[in-house]
């Protein structure tokens, strides 16, 4: 056989194994760890409440329950493209947040020391298929995939080139041992991140490598205590937040505040509590009306704080606004919910925070 003929033979075989590995396999993703859920027991596998809540909790609570906000799933492959098919429940659209945030997925990989994002998929309606990555070298790989913020999601599957293989994750992180439940409002629902990993309960998962479990209710944030229940019947997490100042008035932060505290503080007498404050809206440097309501409400959560403190609590903690997206006007949408820049400018904040409250608590 001359070299002409061995170089078809090559050509040959190289374009065989090519349309063989072009070939896409999807896996039903319900085979694989889903983190960010405070329990299994819910009526369908990617939302936020039990079932138990449904007939308890308010309507519009358990509506957004729905939604998959700070679920993702892990696992590993050596497909050198990574495919999904979804469908979610609503389709919903909203004029200020972009359609990959509120419907889309986003994929990260894990390099060396951290996760790098991969790329988003992009939602067309309520069905959706798309190719999020191809041509990747064919190496093992460890894949975090975060779920729609603004939508629910009834089916999922993941699809990889035929000849790969797709399995369980074999790294031990992010840890789901002690999670962080972080409560509160449309803000840490994920409005108005531009894509699912963007919202800063996903970064703070990434930054942390520890599961950080979503209880943002947008609009809802109102300090419902069948909510604060639901957490404290996490034992094993390593911190609650309370950033629900947005969603709440005056009157309803000081009849509320205290007794959502003493509902999560009952049984977890050791488990440390973060009160958040609301972050200073950019308009409100024009809007006066809006600055003074902040401001006090900000001032009444800071006299509940000092309340809880005086009566001989130690493990609680306070964040205030000082900074937490930045002074410059350009971490908002719409003067509330924030961009990628607010809502990474917001995390680092809490990231410090938190690792400040945790060592300490391991030190003592």
């Amino acid at each position: 056989m001359n070299n002409r003929i061995k170089s078809l033979f090559v050509c040959l075989f190289c374009v065989l194994c090519s349309q063989v590995a072009a070939q896409t396999v999807y896996y039903d993703a319900d085979q694989f760890p889903l983190i960010g859920k405070t329990s299994s027991e819910t009526e369908t596998r990617y939302e936020r409440l039990p079932a138990c809540l449904k007939d308890v909790c308010r309507p519009p609570v358990w509506n957004l329950g729905k939604n998959s906000s700070g679920l993702a799933i892990r696992f590993r492959t050596n497909s050198t493209a990574i495919s999904a098919k979804w469908e979610v429940t609503n389709d919903n659209r909203m004029s200020h947040m972009t359609e990959t945030g509120i419907k889309g997925l986003d994929l990260y990989a894990w390099e060396k020391d951290h996760w790098q994002p991969v790329r988003a998929a992009i939602p067309s309606g309520k069905v959706n298929e798309r190719t999020i990555i191809s041509d990747m070298t064919p190496q093992d790989r460890e894949f975090m995939l975060f779920l729609p913020l603004y939508d629910g999601v009834i089916l999922l599957s993941i699809g990889i080139d035929s000849a790969a293989y797709i399995q369980d994750p074999a790294l031990p992180f992010p840890d789901t041992s002690h999670p962080v439940l972080v409560y509160g409002t449309s803000i840490t629902q994920g409005g108005c991140a531009s894509r699912p990993g963007m919202s800063y309960t996903n970064i703070l998962t990434r930054r942390l490598n520890r599961e950080v479990i979503n209880l943002g209710f947008s609009g809802n944030g109102k300090l419902d205590f069948e909510i604060a229940e639901l957490m404290a019947t996490r034992h094993d997490a390593s911190l609650f937040i309370l950033d629900f100042i947005p969603n709440v008035d005056s009157i309803l932060l000081k009849e509320k505040t205290r007794p959502f505290f003493e509902r999560l503080r009952k049984s977890n007498p050791d488990i440390p509590i973060l009160f958040v404050e609301t972050i200073i809206y950019p308009h409100s440097f024009y809007d006066k009306n809006t600055h003074q309501i902040i401001t006090e409400k900000n001032r009444l959560l800071r006299e509940e704080f000092e309340i809880i403190k005086r009566a001989g609590e130690k493990n609680v903690y306070y964040l205030a606004n000082d900074g937490l997206i930045g002074q410059d006007g350009e971490a908002s949408v719409d003067g509330i919910h924030l961009t990628d820049l607010g809502f990474y400018r917001l995390a680092e904040r809490m990231y410090n925070t938190i690792v400040e409250i945790l060592t300490k608590i391991s030190d003592l």
